[in-house]
């Protein structure tokens, strides 16, 4: 009797050590895989964003990525740019709404004219603004290889009205190898390419690169479907921006198909982080787990691809209006780009107020600007926000009476005035600038609003129809819409 009672409890022992020695071979390969995706993550110096900043949204959350092509490092071989100088040709901002089950990714051409504001360079100081410049510029100031992600958030800023709460920089080197790690990406290619699409340099039309239809690419090929401008439609950057969208599209849908397994996502993860840099906020593998983890409830089909409204203007890029504005409010205001309140579950905006709220102006000052050449406009504005609570410091007629949209600009330490200010004008533009206070400039939008007084219901815009017509979800076929011209 003693022996078989002896038994179970040796058995329960071996189970009990066998368990315990798994659950620290667990932990152990856990802490390993922290440390060493931990020691992978790069981080860009934060003192070089601008102190002049949008004001945080209420719900949502804005990612800018941006591609380098510097030859510094692994990236000499994969075919960057000239020099050690890091540059970017690529760059779109993701919007994460409030809901977490929508997202858009808005592309911003390389050659689109934009103002670049004060940015820090390497020595300490800061440049001068810069007005009517190429966008890809920005990330080139102060001549580092690493580039200077910090300079084009603020161009980004700047330019949306948006705040920008985490900057990505993904070099070439990196982005071959994710390519590799997921086991190859499904694309399309139009026609037939060949080495000197690719490089107009060459000299030759050189190799066949990809043949006409679907395939699979990996590692460099990857690198050059995603690069290659020259031999497909007009041979521009607009083309290259959908065939890119299409990719993105295709390599979501790729690690979705492979579920969220420890084979798929761990050599996904050590590639990613071993080619990124990124701001401070999401410098630790625990804070850019803890924020893809917020992309999983996001159906392919609501995850949205589009580019900023745009024309050419000569061999630039012109930003189209009001459309582009009309995107930038759509998304501060939580709304997709057809229009749907896209908020957090529950009413959307923050807790503290919901869109519904009534809207008290106790305290703040503001200034009002007739951007029209519609004579009472000005005030008729001023009594309207007199009527919630806020302080009109003066009325007067703006510089230019050829406004479109409503503008509403504010200085250091007002962001929050602006906000609150902005519920009173949907569909507003908001913007830092170097002022005092908050200005508002009415726009046409104002002056032909059939209301005779902005709804203090809060800010809701329009679809912008210029963006949302030429969208891409994920889910569409990688074949679709994949050249411009």
């Amino acid at each position: 009797m003693t022996g078989t009672r002896g038994r179970p409890r040796r058995r329960v022992r071996i189970v009990t050590v066998v368990a315990v020695s798994f659950l620290l071979l667990l932990v152990a390969g856990a802490g390993w895989v922290y440390l060493r995706l931990n020691g992978n993550i790069s981080t860009f110096d934060a003192d070089g964003l601008s102190k002049d900043r949008p004001g945080a949204g209420a719900a949502g959350q804005n990612v800018l990525v941006i591609g380098s092509d510097s030859r510094s490092g692994d990236n000499a071989a994969l075919g960057g740019g000239e020099g050690d100088v890091g540059r970017s040709d690529t760059a779109f901002l993701l919007h994460v709404y409030g809901d977490r089950e929508h997202a858009v990714a808005v592309s911003i051409p390389r050659d689109t004219l934009v103002d670049i504001p004060p940015c820090r360079l390497p020595d300490g100081g800061w440049t001068n603004e810069q007005q009517h410049v190429m966008f890809n510029s920005a990330f080139t100031v102060g001549g580092s290889p690493k580039g200077n992600p910090a300079c084009t958030q603020n161009t980004v800023e700047r330019l949306t009205g948006l705040r920008v709460d985490h900057t990505v920089v993904v070099d070439f080197a990196g982005f071959s190898a994710m390519t590799s790690a997921v086991g190859g990406v499904d694309v399309c290619v139009p026609k037939d390419v060949y080495r000197g699409d690719l490089n107009p340099n060459l000299g030759s039309r050189g190799e066949l690169l990809f043949r006409q239809g679907r395939q699979t690419v990996s590692g460099q090929k990857a690198l050059d479907y995603v690069r290659v401008r020259h031999g497909i439609g007009d041979g521009s950057d607009i083309g290259r921006i959908q065939r890119q969208q299409a990719f993105l599209s295709s390599l979501i849908k790729k690690v979705r198909s492979q579920g969220f397994k420890p084979t798929t996502l761990l050599p996904l993860a050590d590639a990613a982080t071993k080619s990124m840099t990124v701001d401070p906020g999401l410098g630790s593998a625990d804070k850019m787990l803890s924020f893809a983890m917020s992309l999983k409830n996001i159906d392919l089909h609501d995850m949205k691809f589009v580019t900023l409204p745009w024309r050419y203007d000569g061999d630039r890029v012109a930003i189209v209006q009001p459309d582009a504005d009309a995107l930038w409010a759509s998304i501060r205001a939580d709304r997709t780009i057809d229009g749907k309140d896209a908020g957090r579950k529950g009413g959307g905006g923050s807790s503290s107020e919901g869109p519904s709220a009534p809207v008290s102006g106790s305290g703040v000052k503001v200034s009002v600007r007739n951007g029209t050449t519609v004579d009472g406009l000005a005030a008729r504005a001023a009594a309207s926000l007199k009527g919630s609570g806020f302080e009109v410091m003066d009325t007067a007629t703006a510089g230019s009476q050829d406004e479109s949209g409503t503008v509403i600009e504010f200085g250091p330490g007002e962001a929050g005035n602006a906000r609150t200010v902005a519920r009173l004008f949907p569909g507003a533009f908001v913007r830092g600038a170097d002022i005092s206070g908050v200005v508002v400039t009415l726009g046409r939008d104002y002056a032909d609003a059939p209301s005779s007084s902005p709804s203090p219901s809060g800010p809701s815009s329009p679809s912008p129809s210029g963006a949302s017509s030429g969208a891409r979800s994920a889910d569409d076929d990688p074949c679709a819409n994949l050249s411009y011209g």
